[in-house]
């Protein structure tokens, strides 16, 4: 176990530990190179976290002093409920300490927050490939069983 693991909201002070884990996020989906992201998405990106119009909203995991996990989350509406719903977008963890509790912990924060917006479910969905992370989702939540499309435009 790493040293005592904190999960707190995301301060603009976290910019240069947060960049390389958000940095990872990517590459492990593959966003890298001539699929990376513009810098002005990454710069939208950080900016809508403090901005209290947006519905982003993010958390860091915390352990020694560095920043080594993070969860992006954002409320929305939905037509099956009356209380907005929490969609679970970002979850990675550095990987010099996964599988030592530090993504159970942000999520769990996540549902944290969830409860106190009033939402009625957390949801999100990950990588058909992603077995490592589905071996703790299966353990935090149930699989929905919907398949997701998309078309990019």
């Amino acid at each position: 176990m790493p040293d005592e693991i904190l999960v707190r909201r995301l301060a603009r002070s976290d910019y240069e530990q947060w960049l390389p884990l958000w940095d990872g996020y990517n590459a492990f989906y593959g966003r890298t190179g001539p699929t990376a992201l513009s810098p002005e998405t990454t710069r939208m990106t950080w900016l809508r976290f403090f901005d209290a119009y947006e519905p982003m909203q993010a958390l860091v995991a915390e352990s020694g002093g560095r920043l080594v996990g993070l969860a992006h989350y954002l409320f929305h509406r939905s037509t099956t409920a009356i209380e907005p719903v929490c969609y679970l977008q970002d979850l990675f963890t550095d990987a010099s300490v996964r599988g030592q509790g530090i993504g159970g912990a942000l999520i769990s924060e996540v549902y944290a927050q969830a409860r106190l917006a009033g939402a009625p479910r957390v949801y999100w969905q990950t990588h058909e490939t992603n077995h490592a992370a589905q071996a703790l989702y299966d353990k935090l939540a149930e699989r929905s069983g919907f398949i997701v499309y998309r078309k990019v435009l």
